[in-house]
């Protein structure tokens, strides 16, 4: 379990929380997000389990959210969960044979 990159994966190794400011050196995704955080949760009213925060509309974007907490886990890549877009990504690659 680690405090890592809600995007690619890329361990956080500094002690405490990121500031508002601060991205991942691998991909550049902002760090302070709601999906990096304990409270994130998609099955609750604004996804967020701290019912004293303000609503975030952007949980991939940062944050000045005053009860962020990094989450400690094992990382899971995103799911894509529009087939839709499966669909069509997959025909992209079977076009430009990737």
């Amino acid at each position: 379990m680690n405090r890592h990159c809600w995007k690619c994966g890329a361990e956080w190794t500094i002690n405490g929380n990121p500031g508002r400011g601060e991205s991942c050196d691998a991909c550049r995704a902002d760090l302070r997000v709601c999906l990096n955080c304990v409270s994130y949760d998609r099955a609750v009213a604004d996804q967020c389990r701290e019912r004293r925060a303000d609503p975030v509309l952007e949980k991939d974007k940062g944050n000045f959210c005053e009860y962020f907490d990094f989450i400690r886990r094992v990382y899971q890549p995103p799911k894509n969960t529009n087939p839709r877009e499966s669909s069509a990504r997959e025909q992209m690659k079977k076009l430009f044979g990737d």
